[in-house]
């Protein structure tokens, strides 16, 4: 253990699990209130906050002892990590394709919030926006620094469960408006208050398995390479079929 000065503060390192633990809740509940009420994170461009969230995770992770093996980022995990996320992000595309052309879940690739985007911009959005400004951070976040944490503290399946609790949570804010802004879930639930709620909790549940899959995902293949590609490929291309259903391009049976 050793202790560094650091703005003329003492900083003990590696910093004791459960504060760090405790310190990560912190900063992600404090991110993700910036993130949708301060109106000065907003107007920063996304790659910004995006980069600087990922660089105070990096910072936690040093302070807290990480090697790189417990942030599925050791070199040695790199080959099956790809060959894992080639696999995935092939049947992913496969699945949104059954899904565009199916008559009954076509409906689901309609959303009023990106109805106007054009190619160029849905390039952006599936190549710059989604992998850096959404993926890593999420990633580095979640799946290797709060669950490389956890599972310091707890067996696999618990710190899976804290993991997955966590990512669940951090999408509440971003889908308070969600049975309004797709169609598909305007003509289930409704406009009412109600309707958004279940929308909400429905978004936590489904999100929080997600994060329970990401964090399988990181541990069985050893390498953040997988939840992250998984992620860019449920994220990125349901912006692509979304596209190619708007413009009549994915047709149904």
């Amino acid at each position: 253990m050793s202790t560094l000065r650091w703005l003329g503060l003492r900083l003990r390192r590696p910093l004791d699990n459960g504060p760090a633990l405790v310190f990560a809740v912190l900063l992600l509940a404090g991110v993700n209130y910036l993130l949708h009420r301060a109106a000065w994170v907003r107007a920063l461009p996304d790659l910004v906050v995006a980069f600087a969230v990922t660089g105070l995770f990096a910072g936690l992770a040093w302070w807290s002892g990480h090697a790189l093996e417990e942030l599925g980022l050791d070199r040695k995990s790199w080959p099956l990590g790809l060959k894992w996320s080639a696999i995935i992000v092939a049947g992913v595309a496969l699945v949104y394709l059954g899904g565009a052309v199916l008559p009954a879940t076509r409906s689901l690739f309609t959303d009023d919030r990106y109805a106007s985007l054009t190619a160029g911009q849905v390039a952006v959005r599936v190549f710059v926006d989604v992998p850096f400004a959404t993926v890593l951070a999420e990633e580095v976040a979640f799946r290797g620094v709060l669950f490389g944490l956890a599972l310091r503290r707890w067996q696999p399946l618990w710190a899976t469960a804290f993991s997955a609790l966590m990512f669940g949570c951090w999408h509440i804010l971003s889908s308070l408006h969600l049975n309004t802004e797709k169609p598909a879930l305007t003509s289930l639930l409704g406009p009412s208050e109600f309707g958004a709620a279940l929308a909400d909790l429905g978004t936590v549940v489904f999100t929080g398995l997600g994060g329970a899959l990401f964090c399988e995902l990181r541990r069985r293949s050893g390498s953040l390479l997988v939840p992250m590609s998984f992620h860019w490929a449920t994220n990125a291309l349901g912006y692509v079929f979304g596209f190619l259903v708007r413009v009549g391009l994915v047709r149904h049976l």
